[in-house]
């Protein structure tokens, strides 16, 4: 086979539209084939086309779990402590919402509607509008329950992969009035007593515009923190990895 078929790593990525993290797995569970040339790994091209038009087409495509990528254990005691400092409430999720890690602090109302199916499906899409906001920096806004929450990315390699989401109180403006016509909607949607929401939703802070901007600004630098963190996972990971396989077609036979 003349080199001209062989493809790099980096030319591989951009036919399949996935990161060199995800072509290496690819490597390690059988999906791709390749060779090494040198120190590089080179992939026929006849087998990925095969692969691109067979049934694994649609393996190709599915990004890894965000909880591969992002060490859970490392974030959670992190998000914990930053959380309860800030007496607000904070979840790691992935962009489709998915929360990745436990809900840090969460107050008695947020509890009473994560308790419902209901009410937790209308957390997460509220969590999944944030989580996909197009502004770079954190940007609170209401979620389906009234109350304030702001995101901070998490990229890969340039990739979204999570997002921090911290909030969890009213606004200092916040209508008293509108607020009750909700809590009572609430109530009615995910059948929560209107009476314990109520009074849930008393215990709810209320945020000057100074007090949101201090917790925008340090939700951007815990967020920084897990990207730094995943970054130099991932990266090790890869190495890690690279240096499984090239032990794998290394090791000399034995005679």
């Amino acid at each position: 086979m003349s080199m001209d078929e062989l493809l790099t790593a980096k030319q591989l990525q951009e036919l399949l539209h996935v990161d060199r993290t995800t072509i290496y797995r690819m490597l390690d569970d059988g999906r791709l084939t390749g060779v090494k040339v040198g120190q590089q790994w080179r992939f026929p091209r006849s087998g990925i086309q095969a692969l691109l038009e067979g049934k694994k087409t649609a393996e190709i495509h599915t990004a890894p779990a965000a909880t591969e990528e992002l060490p859970v254990h490392c974030i959670q005691p992190i998000q914990d402590v930053f959380a309860e400092i800030m007496q607000i409430g904070a979840v790691t999720t992935a962009p489709d919402g998915e929360p990745l890690t436990e809900i840090s602090n969460p107050c008695r109302m947020c509890q009473l509607i994560l308790a419902t199916e209901t009410g937790r499906a209308a957390c997460i899409a509220s969590w999944r509008a944030l989580a996909q906001q197009p502004d770079k920096q954190p940007k609170f806004m209401q979620c389906h329950a009234g109350l304030q929450y702001a995101r901070a990315r998490i990229q890969v390699n340039g990739t979204l992969k999570a997002a921090l989401i911290a909030g969890q109180f009213y606004t200092d403006e916040a209508n008293a009035r509108a607020a009750s016509k909700r809590l009572k909607t609430l109530a009615q949607t995910h059948n929560i007593s209107e009476q314990e929401l109520q009074a849930a939703a008393r215990a709810v802070p209320r945020l000057d515009t100074r007090a949101r901007g201090e917790i925008g600004r340090w939700l951007q630098r815990v967020a920084d923190t897990f990207e730094q963190i995943t970054n130099e996972r991932t990266d090790l990971m890869s190495r890690l990895r690279s240096i499984a396989s090239m032990s794998a077609f290394e090791t000399p036979t034995m005679r």
